[in-house]
């Protein structure tokens, strides 16, 4: 099992959730208003005056083999709509209950 966390903008939210469920992923958790810069490029998401944008953020945990189909699918929505800014990270899970 692995654990996928997504950072995104808020703007992607919707159509991420969706993706989920055509990817046979039912299980997730989701922040809400998640603020944060990117490391390399994109512009602040602070919610402020200055940076008004948000980002969210979105959690599930995947048999090994559902992992590919995301991260490909998330990378061109990336690619898609490079300014809103979109990140992937995948952890082992060790255990659960």
């Amino acid at each position: 099992m692995k654990a996928v966390m997504i950072t995104l903008d808020q703007a992607h939210y919707e159509e991420i959730v969706k993706s989920l469920s055509k990817l046979n992923i039912r299980g997730f958790t989701s922040w809400k208003s998640v603020l944060g810069r990117g490391s390399e490029t994109g512009d602040p998401h602070y919610g402020s005056h200055a940076w008004p944008s948000v980002n969210d953020a979105i959690i599930t945990i995947v048999e090994d083999k559902r992992v590919k189909p995301l991260l490909e699918y998330l990378k061109k929505l990336d690619e898609d709509y490079e300014n809103l800014g979109l990140r992937a990270f995948v952890w082992n899970i060790e255990d659960m209950i």
